[in-house]
């Protein structure tokens, strides 16, 4: 008898539940041998063997179905593909990664958290190396002076794609891509068949988590939330360098296309409606977060010695079965980092998989929410970039630019070239001083670099290889839009067109200020403007204010219900928000982040010191001159994060007479403003917000933005300071701590109704 025969003889003596408990024990030997191999780099028996345990266990489930579950090894691959992806909104956003190429620029950034945080003189408790590895703070003597409380932990920035997984009772229920880091898509089934992704949150022993830095209490909290609660990690998928070489010789043998890069293969791959083929692809996965941020949770246990530390995060990632890269390191200092930036720089080879760079992150925990996010990416870390990938090109042509604030950039059109699997076939040449220095002509061959998504630029001329018909470069004296006269700008190296009514600028502007980020007019895209412009019944942004429908429904693209839309649009966006005034005006150097601040300081000067002018909420336009003509740059310069470019960019435009003639056209054409301090002492100041699951009428960036507005605070984690928590679909576990401490529970509704 075969053995085979035998093992079929013996399942015909064994009961269900007999048969029940073969399938658990096979799915926890199975998920043993994945863990060791996938996260612990040890293989603990041979290929062969892990297959025969699969074929026993899929043999099982064939025959008994009902045992069948969405954890199990063998449901890594769906049968049919699908007909679409479905979208999924993020429980928290996942944001972008501000870029850093320089020495300088990390020096720049840690100087920036440091002006946050305000540290205070007295000295930083050294740490010393604890039990399980962890740093534990013992002493007096300082290691960080001059930095970082907590040092920084430094991780390979991997070029994949990122991806959020989300585990409820331990169990992988969805996965997802990043998308617009608030909506991606459902890509469950093709993250199921990465082996290094787990289908069952591995339960880490006591002495597991005490070598990581858990006391006794938080260990319970622990046990209870991975049993009962929500957790989401967050990683890159990529494909290995050596996986990558195996299928474009496949694909070469069986003349198929070749797959551009590592990355772009990766993403290509989990978007696949058929898993089968995504299988096929071998992909692989590291875990670099986990949600939510440990020290803001578990029911209160922070105080009591729960995580305090990112290099704790990825300890309980390995622990709980995801893969987490081991070349990652805590650095005691930025220097230290830097000199982790510079290994692996040089290194970057010697790694299985594509490596664009290092990140470096504010290790102490306690310290992100302060630190915070600036536009759409967090304080507290920062991407440090590898030398960039190099390419030559020929230089066909230059083209210049014209910006909304009339500013002309040199573009090179480029003789198109691969670099890193993407065609670029124009590069940044920045301005006419950069030209000079580099000593760029028309017809040079020239290196152009390539970093991560940032323009290509041109790094170096190569002279030797010119012909004698290059031409030199040189700056319009006519803009290349309006035919306006162009000069140098006094003490900067930009020229920029002269002329206040140039077409292409005043298309810019009028376009920037109907944006979505802006004003957000619904309707008003850019065709419309320009057609506005060219018929003479739009020249600056107050003109929007005095449109009617009869001047519409002359227009191309209109009739009389569509001009009255866009009236109504229009009109609807009369009162406006001055965080998006200030951005909308187009001062230079002043973006969304800089507005906002610039709002909040206006606001607490004008209802605090003066006791505002108005009432309902609303002040005027009046005021708003007066406060900033009165400005001077150098008290602009007082305020965090305004340097003295910003504070010479606000104060000329406050200064300038076109700009303050706009602000009162807009006024009498009925522009009002509301303020976010004008209702903050009868509505929400000084409550606390968190908010927990997905609402239906607002966005979570809607709902903070509006708490903020009526002088609430909003907070990611629920604590005995905690007023409200707002409790949408699907909430994770800040609903049950909030319950455990009592703090008061709403549905979207309530909360709502307490936005009035």
């Amino acid at each position: 008898m075969t053995r085979g025969a035998m093992t079929e003889e013996i399942y015909i003596f064994m009961d269900k539940t007999q048969v029940k408990k073969r399938i658990e024990k096979l799915k926890q030997e199975i998920e043993k041998y994945r863990y060791a191999y996938h996260v612990l780099d040890k293989s603990l028996i041979s290929d062969a063997a892990q297959d025969s345990l699969k074929n026993e266990l899929q043999k099982l489930e064939n025959e008994h179905s009902e045992f069948i579950t969405p954890d199990s090894p063998t449901q890594r691959m769906a049968g049919q593909p699908l007909d679409k992806f479905n979208k999924v909104r993020h429980s928290t956003p996942m944001t972008s990664l501000f870029d850093a190429f320089s020495r300088e620029d990390m020096h720049d950034w840690e100087k920036r958290m440091k002006k946050i945080i305000n540290p205070t003189t007295s000295p930083e408790p050294s740490l010393s190396k604890g039990e399980g590895g962890i740093r534990e703070r013992r002493g007096s003597s300082p290691p960080y002076e001059g930095g970082v409380r907590g040092g920084y932990y430094a991780e390979l920035k991997l070029d994949g794609l990122a991806v959020a997984l989300v585990y409820e009772k331990g169990r992988f229920i969805t996965g997802a891509t990043r998308g617009d880091g608030r909506v991606g898509e459902d890509v469950t089934q093709n993250l199921k068949t990465i082996e290094a992704i787990p289908l069952v949150l591995r339960r880490p022993e006591n002495r597991e988590l005490k070598n990581i830095g858990l006391s006794g209490p938080a260990i319970k909290i622990f046990y209870q939330a991975l049993a009962a609660g929500r957790l989401e990690a967050r990683g890159e998928a990529i494909m290995t360098n050596k996986v990558f070489k195996e299928l474009n010789l496949e694909n070469k043998k069986a003349g198929k296309p070749l797959l551009a890069n590592p990355r772009n293969a990766a993403a290509g791959s989990i978007r696949q409606l058929d898993s089968k083929l995504t299988a096929s692809r071998r992909l692989d996965c590291y875990i670099y977060s986990l949600l939510p941020p440990l020290i803001w949770s578990a029911g209160g246990a922070g105080e009591e010695g729960f995580f305090n530390s990112h290099e704790q995060e990825h300890k309980l990632a390995e622990l709980l079965g995801f893969k987490v890269l081991k070349q990652n390191k805590l650095c005691l200092n930025l220097d230290e980092a830097i000199k982790y930036h510079d290994y692996w720089e040089k290194r970057r080879d010697q790694v299985p998989f594509d490596c664009d760079g290092v990140v470096i992150v504010v290790n102490d925990l306690k310290l992100w929410p302060k630190l915070g996010f600036v536009g759409k990416g967090p304080r507290f870390m920062m991407a440090y970039k590898f030398a960039a990938e190099e390419a030559t090109t020929k230089i066909k042509d230059v083209i210049w630019q014209v910006g909304r604030t009339g500013v002309l950039t040199p573009t090179a059109e480029l003789t198109p070239v691969s670099i890193y699997g993407v065609t670029v076939s124009r590069a940044t040449l920045h301005n006419l001083d950069e030209i000079n220095r580099l000593g760029i002509k028309i017809g040079d061959t020239v290196i152009i670099e390539r970093a991560g998504d940032v323009i290509p630029k041109v790094v170096k001329v190569l002279p030797n290889l010119r012909v004698g018909a290059e031409k030199a470069i040189k700056a319009p004296l006519e803009c290349p839009m309006c035919g306006g006269w162009v000069e140098r700008v006094k003490n900067e190296v930009a020229y920029r067109c002269v002329n206040k009514n140039c077409y292409a600028v005043n298309l810019r502007r009028l376009r920037h200020w109907a944006g979505k980020n802006t004003i957000d007019i619904e309707g008003l895209g850019p065709k419309i403007i320009e057609q506005l412009v060219k018929q003479g019944l739009v020249r600056d942004p107050s003109d929007f204010y005095k449109l009617t429908a009869g001047d519409l429904i002359p227009l191309e693209r209109f009739a009389e219900k569509s001009a009255d839309n866009l009236i109504k649009a229009i009109s609807a966006r009369k009162e406006v928000d001055l965080v998006r005034l200030l951005y909308a005006l187009g001062i230079r150097h002043v973006g969304e982040e800089t507005a906002q601040f610039l709002a909040k300081q206006f606001s607490i000067f004008n209802f605090s010191a003066q006791g505002g002018s108005a009432c309902g909420g609303q002040f005027s336009i009046k005021d708003l001159i007066k406060y900033f003509v009165e400005m001077s740059s150098e008290k602009l310069q007082k305020l965090p994060d305004v340097g003295p470019v910003v504070a010479k960019s606000i104060y000329d435009w406050f200064h300038d007479k076109h700009n303050l003639e706009l602000l009162r056209k807009l006024a009498a054409n009925g522009l009002t403003i509301k303020s976010p301090a004008g209702q903050a002492e009868e509505k929400l100041a000084g409550k606390v917000f968190v908010l927990t699951g997905g609402l239906d009428k607002l966005t979570r960036d809607q709902a903070k933005a509006k708490i903020r507005e009526l002088g609430g605070e909003v907070s990611s984690s629920v604590s005995k300071n905690t007023d409200y928590v707002v409790a949408g679909a699907e909430p994770g576990g800040k609903l049950e701590k909030a319950k455990k401490l009592g703090v008061k529970v709403i549905d979207e509704e309530e909360f709502l109704k307490l936005l009035g």
